[in-house]
Order: C-alpha cells, then structure tokens, then sequence
C-alpha cells in the first residue's frame, strides 16, 4: 500500500505523498506507526523499499483492482474489504490502484520483531517474513481493527499501553504464521475469481434500490445458486446477503452525507423496504442512527 511519513522527501514532490486521514504519529504509540488512507482511483507507485515490516487491511466496500509489486514479484487482481498484504522490511514496492482505496496501513520496525522473536527464543532464521499480496486471516484482521478502534479513541496513557500490548500480540502472530519456514496458503484457492466477483459487485452496485435475489448473482456469474453462496464467500470473506446489506449501508452513508433526501427516501434508494428497516441495519454496521450519522 501507499507509504506516507516513510517516503524520503527526495523521492516524490510534497504534494504527491499520500497523507493519512488519521494516524497514531502524533499518539506516542511504540513501536508502531498506524494509519488510514483514503485514496482515489490511480494512485500512487512509490518504488523504495519500506523501513519496517508493513501490514495493510483493505477497508473499501467495494473490491477494486491493484497492481503490487515486491521485489522481483508482481501481483494484479482483486483487493476487497478484509483482504491483508504483508510487505517485508528492506524490499523495494510499490503499489497503485484502480479503484477508490481506503485502508489502515501498520509499520512495524523490523528491530521489534526481532525482540519479541529473542523474547520468545525463536530461532533466528525464522526472522525472515514472507510476501502476501492477498490473504484472509481474521485473526490477524481483527488485531488490526484493534487497533484501527483505538486510533479512534485518541490515544492517552491506557491508550499508548494499549497499542503496546497489541504490537506484541501483533509480532507474536506474524512470527507464528507469516515467517519464512511456514508461509501461510491463500484462502481464494476455488473461488469465483477476480473477473466474476468484479462482474457480481458492479451488478449489485447498480441495482442495490432494487431487489436482488441470489438467482441474479448466480446468473451475472454463470454458476448454479448451489455453488455461488459457497464460491462467493470464498472470495470475500461474507455470504452474499452480508455483502449486499454492507453496500446498502455504504450507499445510504453516502447519500446522507451528500444529499438532503428524506432518510425514508434515502432507505427506499437503497433497497430498504422503509425507513425502519434501514435504521436497524445502519445500527448494528455503525452503532449509530442514520439521523445521528447525518448530523456527526
């Protein structure tokens, strides 16, 4: 993913570095530094190598196509919300994307890992941590938006002990799942691949105030009803159903932000059956009342 405060000012005009929406550098946080980008379509490729081990949770609602590059190994396809990469100290990137992108990005220096792993009385040589363009780890997920939460919260001395006890548990996982003498196998072995997924998603985009049965899905795939709940939650991490309730909530977050619709118009635009219906969702994905998020 796109570097922000890693980038030597030498390599790019100020104008062209990425600058994070929020970030734990002003926090105190140690060891690590973490971020949330939001970019737009086209991005930025910034071909240095990073300073720390960098971890990236895509945090988009909608997949989008990417172009990586690590080392002399190259990536292009799919990244959708809940998808990680792991990017190696010391090995030059970059990254550029297709599509809007917005995801939390944690650097972790490569002198802490070594300390938890001598902590741990790991052997050295399993200090080396492999590449992952693409891979589902909801354990490893959840550490992150852990963290992405209390970046939120304003940090604080509870907040700083906080961030430090995740760092640990952080490393400890990398250690135990991503060093070089066991890489972790990618999840998306059998799903829909990247063209069909692209294909379902901008199906359901473009028809989310409307309604849309699994039939649909199946069809816009070219796969039977049986197979496609089973292939599509390969590829994404959540059922269909999740799927489309998350993009009704990603549409009507938008439309109460950018428009004066009533909210029972803006649940009707959405694929909501009324106004209640709406509300409901938006509280158990945001916590808050659509009313409320309006006016935040």
């Amino acid at each position: 993913m796109a570097k922000a405060s890693q980038v030597s000012s030498t390599s790019l005009p100020k104008s062209d570095i990425p600058i994070p929406v929020m970030s734990s550098e002003s926090l105190g946080w140690q060891p690590l530094l973490v971020e949330e980008f939001q970019q737009p379509p086209g991005g930025t490729d910034l071909p240095e190598a990073w300073v720390g081990h960098s971890i990236a949770l895509c945090l988009a609602p909608r997949p989008h196509r990417i172009h990586q590059m690590v080392g002399d190994r190259c990536y292009t396809g799919l990244y959708s919300k809940g998808d990680i990469s792991i990017t190696p100290a010391d090995i030059p990137a970059s990254y550029r994307a297709e599509g809007d992108d917005h995801y939390l990005h944690v650097l972790m220096p490569a002198q802490f890992l070594q300390s938890v792993a001598q902590e741990a009385a790991v052997n050295p040589d399993r200090l080396e941590l492999v590449t992952e363009f693409r891979v589902r780890d909801p354990q490893l997920e959840q550490i992150l938006l852990l963290l992405k939460a209390e970046l939120y919260k304003g940090g604080g001395g509870i907040g700083r002990l906080y961030a430090e006890s995740l760092a640990n548990v952080l490393a400890a996982h990398l250690l135990r799942e991503y060093s070089s003498d066991q890489p972790r196998v990618t999840q998306y072995e059998g799903g829909l691949g990247d063209r069909k997924l692209l294909q379902v998603s901008e199906y359901i985009h473009a028809h989310l105030d409307q309604d849309i049965k699994l039939v649909h899905l199946a069809d816009v795939a070219s796969v039977s009803q049986f197979h496609f709940s089973r292939l599509f939650k390969q590829s994404t991490g959540i059922s269909p159903h999740q799927y489309l309730l998350q993009q009704r909530v990603e549409r009507a977050k938008q439309l109460l932000k950018t428009s004066q619709l009533a909210i029972a118009e803006v649940a009707l635009q959405c694929g909501f059956n009324s106004q209640s219906h709406l509300g409901k969702a938006f509280r158990e994905a945001t916590g808050m009342t659509p009313g409320n998020y309006r006016k935040y």
